[in-house]
């Protein structure tokens, strides 16, 4: 055997020994896989013989070709944001449904019933009714139309064509059958199929036999009268033989100037267009233009020399003949592109930017026309046109100018020539949310100023307002509900309902749905009691089932905006939409049970005796109905049981229960959700006894509902879980708990979630004390195994095992073992959200672990987590700081392992971690220990601290900047004011306002801290610094300083007085507004405490700034003459207020009243004693003695 194997070798290398270089590389270049230089050509007349013979050939000398195909396709064909990138255009995100509002038609003008003037262009009222009865009767027919090719198609047979005299009765729209004598009756054949031969109807030959699809294969061909849609050539109207399709005419495919183009389509039509203008031969005007005139000669063409001319070969320009007159080669029409559109538009100026697509809106202001021989009305157009381009287009202060000339020349221009600009652009399917909102606003404004002038319009505007109340942004819903509520208020109520009252029963859907979502808005703006009439008549309409059914839902878009305001109404909406609950119609039967269940919703906990009339329908109706009606009835039942009394919910309860857990069994996901929510309600009411749902309702309720399926869906998952809550509220922790916490060991991960977050929220709301020992054993296992067994880590987990743990208290101590080598084991982890998952576990349960004298086992963590401070990943970081603040917190300064003169300074160099959630934990850490531990770390430690926390004060987060400034008040307190002062106040000239401002709260909590007297002779000699900033800085330190102190700065105000004397006699704004805040807060913390002098004289600096027109120092001088008022007493400011109230001068009076009304709304009855003495003349008497006061 092993000569075998050598034989085998030596004939191996033998046969290599044969083989050469040339041949290596020419079996590596027959590789197809390579680029070869084989492959290069060269230049044969200068290199005869082989270019690269004597040299050795490179087998390869790039990449392999798969990779370089593979760079060359997926070069930018992926675009990662693709799928996040928010779609710009409106209509670009709305779904088909939202998408009918461009069906709409913007309706000619209506005639105004109060106005006076006779306008024979608008339509009235039953001109408007004639043209929706007439568009419903051709629905009416076109549906029957469908359904009879519909029927024909599937049954294959054409309906039989009557021969009976015709009826007496006959519809407008149906012809009078012309009676042919001697007519021969002809069978009717079978409609052609493509297994069938076509026989002709008329034909003499035809035998008038029914005969079978497949006996017909031997007939001959025969020209059908059925025209079959593939082989009738379309042509136009007046040309009676087969032609070719001419554009537009008659033809099925409409050509691209037809079709309907999106604003993607339309704007890589506009790049092509552009791109073909500029690629286009040059001409010989333009060679001339581009070419110097001397210095060279223009060659003739030489003889018979035609140029070629490529046609156009683009869709719009597809020849077609018109008619009869053959082929046609179109000529080329070069037709002049805009290369670039307008920044610059004539009476408007310069905008950001001018799209395409408002071209066709203000198009009219690019040609240059002479003004001067307009008439108003286009001047008047010109002028609005030019206003809503700017209001659309222009920069904010442009915006705003516009905005407001548009507004107040609303009147002038009149509503016809605002709205027929406006609206069209609102109805543009390239519309932007900005442009949107914009316009909508010009609306808003305009509808104040036009008032009744409006009304003509109503039905206008309300076309394009409505879509907004079913568009998915929040904000554009309440816009809508605000347009709709001033226009009913300006139009009136009749002309919203003679507007409106052919939409109700309208025969698209989607007009209905949104009619009455405006009547909602209109009902809320002009009162219920004035819309009850119409909609008691509207709900009880017999003319359609359409006019009834959203006269319900009229009510319950009603409830649903106005919520608890429907209370004094309710008894009236019930009994006006009750007999809709046994309508003949089923959607009107549905819509009015999810009335009642909005109105009893939205009249909660109130309102059970307007139910009254609907209980036995309600009731005798979930045991007619299945499916969607089902449903709605217990929508309806489960928000009405809650109001009830506690007998009759009881007894409510156990009659639908029966439905209800039949219909636990139901595939539906609609009416599982409505079900889960029924039982919720039913369970939260207190007339249902515990006993009756651990029973009846459990046992089916875990059997359907407590299934992996309901974990897959994010909706049904949250109703089933509150609903499991809320059956716990009522029957105990225990009982709930024992039936899932075996699952907590499922092998589904979101199964296991869903159970975690019920347990969670059951032991959240009602503790441990009902869970026995071999419960709190399996639940201890079960969460320590899903804990786990996560494959993502979520907050759902954590927060499960924090709330359980804490729960049990003393309970858990034989599990904390356990639980702590789960965690270190987790700590070590490689991925990064399982180590931050741990760290959060252990600060969530710190104060149980301190509680069971667990202290070692957290010395032992406390150590390791010390050890982790390196971590890399900052979200991790932060969780292990907060970790270790916890432990801090509970197991104090001097047992804390590693001891805090070692922590601290591994803690100062984290500080300058740039990320949020690490700041804000370390810096608290920090505090802590200043606070509790400060002897534990030398003086020249806290000074390091200090100078990297006045990095953190400019921190986004509000809570890092406070968490900073109270730390500087700590570590003040430990090593004394001087240097963290000096600090500080060297970080007053720094220019980030921000700082400065939190460096003066810093100084205030210092001088809190260590009180005013260390903080203030510093603070004061930094005054005389010639700096503004330190300037202004110091006046904000001393605001703080006394609003923190309070009555300890009674002590301190002679001292500061000629330094605030100086600020508020300063020629800077800022100074005297400073100034006035610190004398504010310095005369509210020392009222009654002796201070009045200096007071007195602090306002004689102050009163003379009352006339300041500055809003920010207008508002610190008032309010510091409102705190003189407290501290001084009414009477002392009056006398300064009395010597101007009657000024000659407006001005001065205005500002001394404004005092005065100020005064008078703070101390009204204190001032009565203060009122001047006026002595009685002979026309008033202005005396009143006591008695007269008595009687």
């Amino acid at each position: 055997m092993a000569d075998d194997v050598e034989k085998e070798i030596k004939a191996a290398q033998a046969k290599r020994k044969l083989i050469t270089e040339e041949d290596i590389s020419q079996a590596v270049l027959n590789n197809e896989k390579h680029a070869s230089l084989t492959g290069v050509s060269y230049d044969t007349d200068l290199y005869t013989t082989d270019k690269y013979s004597g040299y050795r050939k490179l087998n390869s000398y790039t990449a392999s070709k798969e990779f370089l195909n593979e760079a060359v396709q997926g070069a930018d064909s992926h675009d990662p944001f693709a799928a996040s990138m928010r779609e710009r255009t409106i209509a670009g995100r709305q779904n088909e449904y939202q998408q009918r509002r461009f069906n709409r038609m913007l309706s000619p003008t209506r005639k105004d019933a109060f106005s006076e003037n006779n306008d024979s262009e608008s339509r009235s009222y039953s001109e408007v009714a004639r043209e929706v009865e007439l568009e419903k009767e051709e629905q009416r027919v076109l549906s029957i139309i469908a359904q009879k090719k519909k029927q024909e198609a599937e049954t294959g047979v054409r309906a039989e064509v009557s021969t009976e005299a015709p009826k007496k009765k006959r519809r407008w729209d149906v012809a009078t059958p012309v009676q042919q004598p001697d007519a021969t009756p002809v069978a009717t054949v079978k409609r052609s199929r493509w297994d069938a031969t076509p026989a002709r109807p008329n034909d003499l030959d035809a035998t008038p036999v029914r005969k079978s699809e497949w006996d017909d294969v031997e007939a001959t061909p025969k020209a059908t009268t059925k025209r079959s849609r593939w082989d009738a050539t379309p042509v136009a109207n007046n040309v009676n033989v087969a032609a070719t399709p001419v554009g537009g005419m008659g033809m099925m495919t409409p050509t691209p100037s037809q079709m309907y183009l999106t604003p993607e389509a339309s704007n890589a039509l506009r790049w092509e267009r552009e791109l073909d203008a500029r690629n286009r031969p040059l001409s010989d005007e333009e060679l001339d233009a581009m070419f110097p005139t001397t210095g060279y000669k223009i060659l003739e063409p030489p003889p018979g020399y035609e140029p070629i001319r490529t046609p156009a070969r683009k869709l719009t320009a597809t020849p077609t003949p018109m008619g009869e007159t053959g082929f046609v080669m179109q000529d080329e029409v070069r037709a002049p592109v805009a290369m670039e559109l307008p920044q610059e538009i004539p009476g408007v100026g310069t905008l950001p930017f001018f799209k395409e697509e408002d071209m066709q809106h203000f198009g009219k202001l690019l040609d240059n026309k002479d003004e001067s021989a307009m008439s108003v009305e286009e001047l008047k157009e010109r002028k609005i046109m030019r206003l809503l381009l700017k209001i659309k287009n222009g920069t904010p202060p442009m915006r705003k100018g516009a905005l407001r000339h548009i507004t107040d020349k609303a009147r002038d221009f009149g509503p016809g020539p605002l709205f027929n600009q406006i609206l069209p652009l609102l109805m543009s399917p390239t519309l932007e949310d900005q442009e949107r909102h914009l316009l909508v606003k010009v609306i808003d404004r305009i509808l104040y100023k036009l008032d009744d002038l409006v009304r003509p319009f109503v039905h206008k505007i309300l076309v394009v307002i409505e879509p907004l109340l079913i568009d998915e942004d929040y904000y554009a819903r309440v816009e809508g509900r605000e347009i709709i509520s001033n226009l009913s208020k300006a139009a009136g109520l009749p002309t919203m309902i003679t507007t409106m009252r052919p939409d109700i029963d309208h025969a698209d859907e989607y007009v209905r749905n949104t009619t009455a979502r405006a009547f909602s808005v209109v009902a809320s703006a002009l009162g219920i009691p004035a819309l009850l009439p119409f909609l008691k008549a509207v709900c009880r309409s017999k003319k359609s089932w359409q006019a009834r059914h959203t006269g319900i839902k009229i009510v319950q878009q009603t409830a649903i905006l106005m919520g608890c305001a429907v209370l004094p109404h309710l008894k009236n909406l019930v009994e006006c939409i009750g007999h809709g609950l046994e309508d003949e119609q089923q959607k009107v039967r549905t819509i009015t049970a999810l009335a009642i269940a909005a109105l009893a919703e939205a009249a909660a906990p109130y309102g059970i005796e307007s139910f009254d009339s609907v209980l036995k329908p309600l009731w005798t109706g979930i045991r007619k109905h299945r499916g969607k009606g089902l449903a709605a009835f217990l929508k309806a039942i489960g928000y009405i049981i809650p109001l009830m009394d506690d007998e009759y919910a009881n007894y409510y309860t156990k009659e639908v229960m029966v439905i209800l857990i039949r219909e636990f069994q139901s595939p539906d996901e609609e009416m599982k959700k409505i079900v889960l929510k029924v039982v919720k309600q039913c369970a939260a009411t207190d007339g249902v006894m515990p006993s009756y749902i651990k029973e009846e309702i459990l046992p089916e309720f875990f059997k359907h509902f407590w299934v992996r399926r309901m974990a897959l869906d994010r909706r049904n998952y949250k109703q089933v879980v509150e609903t499991t809550v809320e059956l716990a509220n009522k029957v105990g922790v225990s009982e709930i708990a024992g039936r899932i916490v075996n699952d907590l060991k499922d092998e589904s991960e979101p199964y296991r979630k869903m159970v975690m977050e019920t347990i969670e929220k059951v032991v959240a709301n009602l503790g441990a004390a009902d869970i026995d020992p071999r419960l709190e054993e399996l639940l201890i296992d079960g969460i320590l195994y899903a804990f786990q067994e996560q494959t993502v880590e979520d907050i759902i987990m954590l927060n499960g095992f924090g709330t359980v743990v804490n729960a049990l208290g003393m309970r858990i101590k034989p599990y904390l073992q356990q639980i702590c080598y789960t965690i270190l084991w987790r700590l070590n982890n490689k991925s990064a959200k399982v180590r931050q998952q741990a760290a959060d576990l252990i600060s969530r349960i710190a104060v149980v672990m301190k509680s069971c004298g667990e202290e070692k086992l957290m010395s032992q963590l406390g150590q390791i987590l010390y050890e982790y401070l390196g971590e890399e990943y900052p979200e991790v970081l932060g969780s292990i700081l907060g970790a270790l603040k916890s432990i801090v917190n509970v197991i104090g300064m001097a047992s804390m392992t590693p001891p805090i003169k070692d922590l601290l300074p591994r803690l100062t160099p984290i500080l300058r971690n740039r990320h949020e959630k690490v700041q804000e934990n370390c810096i608290d850490l920090v505090g802590r220990i200043a606070d509790r531990g400060a002897e534990y770390v030398s003086a020249r430690e806290w000074m390091r601290v200090c100078f990297e926390l006045l990095d953190l004060l400019k921190a986004h987060k509000k809570g890092i900047r406070r968490a900073s400034v109270n730390t500087f008040g700590y570590i003040a307190k430990a090593i004394g004011p001087q240097d963290v002062l000096a600090t500080l106040l060297n970080n007053l000239k720094v220019q980030e306002r921000q700082n400065r401002v939190c460096t003066t709260v810093a100084i205030a909590i210092v001088a809190e801290t260590c009180a005013p007297f260390t903080v203030l002779p510093a603070l004061m000699n930094e005054y005389r610094v010639p700096e503004l900033n330190v300037q202004n800085g110091v006046l904000k330190s001393l605001s703080f300083i006394f609003e923190y102190v309070g009555e300890m700065g009674k002590d301190y105000i002679n001292a500061v007085a000629p330094l605030l004397e100086d600020a508020l006699m300063d020629r800077d704004l800022v100074h005297r507004q400073t100034a006035c805040t610190t004398i504010k807060h310095m005369a509210l913390g020392v009222v009654g405490l002796g201070c009045e002098d200096a007071l007195r004289h602090l306002l004689n600096y102050i009163w003379p700034n009352i006339f300041e027109t500055s809003p920010h120092v207008i508002n610190a001088v008032m309010e510091s003459i409102e705190g003189l008022r407290v501290a001084l007493g009414p009477a002392t400011i009056l006398q300064y207020t009395l010597q101007g109230l009657f000024h000659p001068a407006r001005k001065v009076r205005e500002v001394y009243w404004k005092i005065y009304n100020t005064l008078y709304i703070g101390s009204q009855d204190a001032l009565i004693p203060f009122y001047p003495r006026l002595e009685n003349d002979e026309r008033n008497t202005y005396q009143r003695n006591e008695l007269d006061y008595i009687l």
